[in-house]
């Protein structure tokens, strides 16, 4: 605010006011909002000595009295005022908390970095965060992001077709930025990688013919889309390290070895135990992990066992009671794999591993209500196996004796055939209920801290929930093999970002409410460059305090609002 004199022409008198001055956003221009009318110099010169130096003072005491937020704010709205539809009248400022989070990681600095060698009118920086806040809050495809990337308040100068040109210059990218933000949250963040979760998921396109990476595989959500497989790798304290795509058709097991090549190969990581599930428990793995120096910590099939396991896992001695429905065993136990060696000849090694078995009174009553259903399904086709064939049978087939299906038609077979329920199928397949096994190469490690450790890997499941459901990898907007690349980079980042926000928030609130949260922080944009925020909760006010961001202020000046995210970039 200042002070404001008008000379009327015609009089030759100076009229003074004090006035808002500011710059409107949509035009650009200086204005002017009139706050306070004084009257006409002379006049004041009555009540005054020097009216001009007098109330220039008064102006400058409002204006402080305005940054201490003492000074009631006017707005003037009229009944018929029509909303302007080219201007967006409100933005996000949920994304700020993320922006922190990117500066500290220097995010910023590689893309400027890459930058500097390109001849480019726009920033790659810009494009990056866009898309990467975007992800996070709002997930869609790049032609959505683009257009609403006003939305959010900051600046993003440049085009839909920079956009998709700055996707390939990304996936060329992934490498280098990959190890660069590995060793970023080392040095920030200490990374322990003396316990490495790993685990495979499969995304799926809305195409029709397959190509060279999209292609049609077992998908975990049951589609028969095209799909692509991301072997993923976290820390011990469940931060992504990196990730690898694989085409459609790429077995579970087969992904492991050349993810852990390129860590062994870039990263500078020491001995590391690989945690997986049994889809990764294979004689090649374990042999790759024991020739590098890693140990392995993988759960076991028990019914798909050998005899001599099986009579283990059933003997009940040697078991110890922990609690009244939990108990557990454990033996070093040296064993033969068969690994392929680098002619391609199948070899037996000798390995000892330990194998911790324990059985859970819970997980026996849970396998027992989900195998009832597929029973249901088994006896009812034995009544009745004409309403059945052999695509509508899947799940109760297993438990059937003399089930045959017609090769053309698929309708099952009733003449000389009498399909009757397996029960000495069903009988072990209850007797090994709630039982569990894990095999390891840490001999030395106790029992608790194995089964402690396998537990982890419910992270990496849950990140892979957070791909799918709250990050919204999938379906897949791009096409071309560059941008497919930089869309799944994107969103590892993305995820990387909000599982650092969820440990810098002592995983207090979960990410998908954290993102909910956030994503309600906008403002409406009232007159003068004000806006007004209405979203103000516990789990915002945690990150904001946390993180040194005040969200609570309900009516913010682009100025401030502009500091506010100046500050996240320090």
């Amino acid at each position: 605010m200042y002070l404001k004199t008008i000379l009327n022409k015609k009089t030759g008198r100076i009229f003074l006011s004090i006035v808002h001055g500011y710059r409107d956003k949509s035009t650009g221009k200086s204005c002017s909002k009139t706050i306070k009318p004084l009257g006409y110099l002379d006049e004041l010169q009555k009540e005054v000595d020097d009216p001009i130096a007098y109330y220039t003072q008064v102006a400058k005491e409002m204006n402080e009295k305005h940054k201490a937020s003492k000074v009631p704010l006017v707005f003037e709205f009229q009944a018929g005022d029509i909303i302007d539809r080219n201007a967006v009248q409100r933005k996000k400022l949920g994304h700020a908390p993320f922006s922190k989070i990117y500066h500290e990681l220097g995010i910023h600095q590689f893309m400027i970095n890459r930058q500097r060698s390109l001849k480019i009118g726009y920033q790659l920086n810009e494009v990056m965060k866009m898309l990467l806040f975007q992800r996070i809050l709002e997930p869609a495809s790049k032609l959505k992001n683009f257009e609403r990337k006003d939305r959010y308040f900051g600046k993003y100068a440049f085009s839909l077709a920079d956009t998709y040109r700055s996707l390939s210059l990304f996936s060329s990218y992934k490498e280098d930025l990959l190890l660069f933000l590995h060793k970023q949250v080392t040095k920030l963040y200490g990374r322990d990688t003396s316990n490495v979760f790993y685990d495979v998921t499969n995304y799926y396109f809305e195409i029709d013919k397959p190509d060279k990476l999209r292609k049609k595989g077992i998908s975990k959500e049951h589609r028969p889309n095209p799909i692509v497989q991301m072997g993923l790798l976290l820390d011990r304290l469940g931060l992504p390290i990196t990730y690898k795509l694989f085409s459609g058709n790429t077995n579970d097991c087969n992904t492991l070895l050349p993810v852990l090549s390129e860590v062994r190969e870039r990263y500078d990581i020491g001995r590391m135990v690989v945690v997986a599930d049994k889809g990764l428990n294979t004689s090649d793995n374990i042999a790759y992990n024991l020739i590098k120096g890693d140990g392995y910590i993988y759960s076991q099939t028990i019914r798909g066992a050998n005899r001599e396991l099986k009579a283990y896992v059933l003997n009940q001695s040697g078991y110890r009671q922990m609690g009244e429905e939990f108990k557990i065993k454990s033996r070093c136990y040296p064993r033969e794999i068969t690994v392929t060696d680098p002619d391609g000849k199948q070899v037996k090694v000798p390995i000892e591993e330990k194998q911790v078995i324990f059985y859970s009174e819970n997980y026996a009553k849970r396998a027992k209500a989900e195998r009832e259903p597929a029973l249901a399904k088994a006896r009812e086709l034995i009544a009745n196996p004409g309403q059945f064939s052999q695509a509508t049978s899947y799940g109760a087939a297993k438990y059937i004796k003399d089930l045959l299906f017609d090769k053309k038609t698929g309708e099952i077979i009733t003449a000389g055939h009498a399909p009757e329920l397996d029960l000495e199928k069903l009988n072990e397949e209850e007797e090994f209920d709630g039982y569990y096994a894990i095999v390891t190469s840490e001999c030395n490690l106790p029992d608790e801290e194995i089964i402690d450790t396998y537990r982890g890997l419910w992270r990496i499941e849950e990140s892979f929930r957070i791909t799918k459901s709250d990050l919204e990898t999938r379906p897949v907007y791009v096409s071309l093999e560059d941008h497919i690349e930089a869309h799944f980079l994107t969103c590892f980042v993305a995820l990387l970002l909000l599982r650092i926000l969820e440990l810098k928030t002592q995983h207090k609130y979960s990410p998908a409410r954290m993102i909910e949260s956030l994503n309600a922080v906008s403002g409406a944009h009232l007159q003068q460059n004000y806006y007004m925020f209405d979203y103000y909760d516990d789990v915002v006010e945690h990150i904001g305090n946390t993180l040194g961001i005040d969200f609570s202020k309900r009516i913010i000046p682009w100025g401030e609002i502009r500091s506010l995210l100046a500050a996240t970039k320090k």
